[in-house]
């Protein structure tokens, strides 16, 4: 069974960077007509990436939901930092949600029906630029936190970041659109069916645009940052100032290794558009590459719950009090008052000891404890 040479987000996201009739086949051919054997690739691709896409989409869908579930269920008043972390899990959520329809369309040989697999490939990419933007848009709304704390108190407020999330969906639907508008179900292919004055540019401009759009510009915005909030955290006296400085290295340094190589992948792929590896075995190297690099910025997704939410305060308090609700259904009534107490004390600690210093009390607590 062959699903084609790129099946499922592999073959979507990479832009099918040749024509339907070269790409979707066993073999692909160069100008001296070698043939260069792919199927292999193709076999590798239908077993590996299945497995992957399930095991993104479970443990991706349960962070984000506890995630979505503490944001939504909390008695405290909503931060801004909550309202951008809020936006970024159902962004998560909408990009995992499309993984079991992939993993589908690489099993079944019949594919996905045309409005499925337009409709996936569109939630597919909402979600891919969304989870990218706002993972920006934290790191900008943290620089103006803590580095422009004194100016920017009129401007951060929960008002302007619901609109600027809303914002940042319209700029996230609106560049998905090439990414999905002219893909449609070709010989039960999910692929893009380019007119063909734009069959030899457009697949060309959706890479350069995940490129830039979906890596470049995101890290380079989330570097100066993340930059200019260590000079100011080196020069303040918060007690928390290591852990803080340690988290932002995180955020840097795993959105850096997870989506880096597959750009690099995409962007050799292009030049692979171009002839600029008319060897065989180079090209065959970039498609394995592909797939694999591939997997790995998925897994990013799930990770984002970990690196932005449970590493508060209050999300691990909410995942405490969920374990206490599944400690009284199974264990009665006695241990969860016994856990309760305990947990009360261990708060009333944490509060005396995480108190802020002046030069961060206009700032929200989710943003300094990043």
């Amino acid at each position: 069974m062959s699903r084609g040479l790129f099946p499922g987000p592999v073959q979507v996201l990479t832009m099918s960077t040749v024509s339907p009739d070269s790409v979707f086949k066993n073999f692909e051919y160069d100008e001296s007509s070698e043939a260069c054997y792919l199927g292999d690739i193709v076999a590798f691709g239908s077993v590996f990436l299945p497995v992957i896409y399930s095991m993104v989409f479970a443990f991706g869908l349960v962070g984000n939901l506890l995630v979505v579930f503490a944001l939504t269920h909390s008695q405290k008043r909503k931060s801004i930092t909550d309202i951008y972390l809020l936006n970024l899990a159902l962004s998560d959520l909408l990009f995992v949600a499309t993984l079991p329809f992939w993993t589908h369309y690489l099993t079944n040989e019949q594919g996905l029906h045309h409005a499925m697999c337009k409709l996936t490939t569109a939630f597919f990419f909402i979600g891919f630029f969304g989870g990218i933007f706002f993972i920006t848009i934290i790191s900008i709304d943290r620089y103006l936190a803590i580095v422009m704390a004194a100016n920017s108190m009129n401007n951060r407020t929960v008002q302007h970041s619901v609109t600027i999330s809303l914002g940042v969906w319209a700029v996230a639907i609106l560049v998905a659109a090439p990414q999905f508008m002219f893909t449609k179900q070709v010989e039960n292919e999910c692929l893009g069916d380019y007119p063909e004055v734009l069959e030899d540019i457009w697949p060309v401009l959706r890479n350069m645009e995940v490129n830039f759009l979906g890596f470049l510009l995101p890290l380079l915005i989330m570097s100066y940052c993340y930059f200019k909030i260590l000079r100011t955290l080196f020069f303040c006296k918060n007690h928390k100032k290591a852990k803080a400085i340690k988290l932002i290295l995180l955020v840097v340094v795993v959105f850096f290794l997870f989506w880096t190589p597959y750009n690099v992948m995409i962007f050799l792929e292009t030049l692979i558009f171009y002839d600029f590896f008319p060897n065989c075995d180079m090209k065959r190297n970039v498609r394995m590459a592909l797939n694999v690099t591939e997997t790995t910025a998925f897994i990013h997704c799930c990770l984002n719950p970990f690196i932005y939410a449970f590493a508060g305060e209050k999300f691990r308090h909410y995942l405490c009090h969920l374990y206490r609700k599944c400690l009284t259904v199974l264990c009665g009534r006695s241990v969860h008052v016994t856990f309760s107490l305990s947990e009360t004390q261990r708060s009333r600690q944490e509060s005396m000891v995480s108190s802020n210093v002046t030069h961060f009390s206009s700032v929200d607590d989710t943003s300094i404890h990043l």
